[in-house]
């Protein structure tokens, strides 16, 4: 008997309910896989229970309400009671949490989730959102340009500042750290902060342009708060985190007791997103990031860059996927969540100046983009490679294409010649 799968159950506006990817082990049907997945994301387990009783049943007992055998897809509800309401890590533990180490599943993949209002409520969601983001730097229209510092690590904090401010007087409006710099033997955090914001306000006076420095503050959660207090003192107003490092409490915790524009970078998702069989999408991460608080978030760069992921799987957050469970036209960063802000997707990874037309075209003006090497391997260096990134934003912005543009603008004409232009 399948005490959990139920393909007459109706989802209720207090179910949260999730969308798994299911390939049964050999000698199982999808729905004994369903059942098992169901039973021990919740109140069961792999055998009868003494302990068990009907109200429990009753009450707090998932539904396997959808199956979709030749798509392997199941749609589980789960009653709200299951759930801590504003403690992420819960969630996760049981909806995906021991359900990937069960033998009665060979691949297991959680594609979609919906959440109830009241669970929705109980997150603060972004602080600033895009309105707030485009509000502080005046650009209510154009996607934003931004760059990150390289190389990664290896830089002083001198030098690093150096390269930041010749960033922004080339017309850059972000400069970022990389996931991996955070406070080192040969580039301290705390000096670093001071030489780079200082160089920002001297850029700020030079172009009369706002610009916006995102240290990394990844660390020890109570560190990330010293180092976001040390940010905001010296005026700095975004911190970066790597969630996934951090952890999605370590998240709640800056979310929720810092002020500035909070910077997500992805680093690491690809452990739990890239196998398209198991783990967890860049979609559902996306969500949850969303509904914790972060205001931008790393999606990929639609397969124009270095990083891998197609142009569907990074359209799946920014736009549509192929089964939502909330239709409409608005993406999963700017669905309507009751209330809960849009969040500013950024991509980043292998992108240069040519890279630009094909990324807005399918990307859209709500977007940052990001340059590393595009920018500071430029033939000639960092402050002519921001030139040519702001040069070709505005051919796009002029309908002009970058081939005409670079006529009479030699620095976007030498990066053309350098790394084309993405088809």
């Amino acid at each position: 008997m399948l005490d959990y799968v139920d393909l007459k159950y109706k989802p209720t506006k207090n179910d949260l309910v999730v969308q798994y990817y299911v390939e049964p082990a050999k000698g199982l049907t999808f729905e004994q896989a369903c059942e098992q997945v169901a039973a021990e994301s919740s109140i069961g387990t792999w055998t009868e229970l003494s302990t068990m009783n009907k109200k429990i049943a009753t009450k707090l007992r998932p539904s396997v309400y959808s199956i979709n055998k030749k798509k392997r897809l199941a749609r589980i509800a789960y009653p709200q009671e299951l759930f801590e309401a504003g403690n992420m890590p819960q969630i996760l533990s049981a909806i995906a949490g021991n359900i990937y180490g069960m033998k009665v599943i060979d691949n297991l993949r959680l594609t979609d989730i919906t959440f109830p209002k009241k669970m929705v409520q109980s997150f603060k969601g972004p602080r600033y959102g895009i309105k707030g983001i485009r509000k502080m730097l005046k650009l209510p229209k154009r996607p934003l340009l931004g760059t990150i510092v390289k190389p990664k690590v290896g830089l002083d904090e001198a030098h690093h500042a150096k390269v930041a401010y010749d960033s922004w007087v080339g017309g850059l409006d972000i400069v970022k750290d990389d996931e991996n710099l955070t406070s080192m033997s040969f580039n301290n955090f705390q000096k670093r902060i001071d030489k780079t914001l200082k160089l920002r306000d001297k850029a700020e006076r030079e172009t009369g342009e706002k610009k916006i420095y995102m240290p990394n503050i990844t660390a020890e959660t109570f560190e990330m708060l010293k180092r976001a207090k040390y940010v905001e003192r010296h005026g700095g107003e975004y911190v970066m985190v790597d969630v996934l490092t951090a952890g999605f409490a370590g998240l709640q915790t800056v979310r929720d007791h810092v002020f500035q524009v909070l910077h997500a970078h992805r680093a690491g998702h690809g452990a739990l997103t890239r196998n398209p069989k198991h783990g967890i999408t860049m979609h559902v991460l996306a969500m949850i990031s969303r509904l914790i608080g972060v205001d931008q978030l790393h999606i990929g760069t639609a397969d124009v860059g270095k990083m891998e992921g197609s142009p569907d799987e990074v359209l799946e957050i920014e736009r549509e996927i192929e089964e939502p469970m909330i239709k409409g036209k608005n993406h999963i960063l700017a669905q309507d969540w009751h209330g809960v802000k849009p969040v500013f997707a950024v991509a980043s990874g292998g992108l240069h100046p040519g890279s630009i037309p094909k990324v807005h075209a399918r990307m859209g003006p709500d977007v940052i983009m990001q340059f590393g090497g595009g920018v500071h391997g430029h033939p000639n260096g960092t402050l002519s490679g921001a030139r040519a990134v702001r040069q070709a934003m505005d051919a796009v912005q002029h309908k002009s294409s970058l081939t005409d543009w670079a006529q009479n603008r030699v620095e976007l004409k030498k990066a053309l010649i350098k790394w084309g232009e993405a088809k």
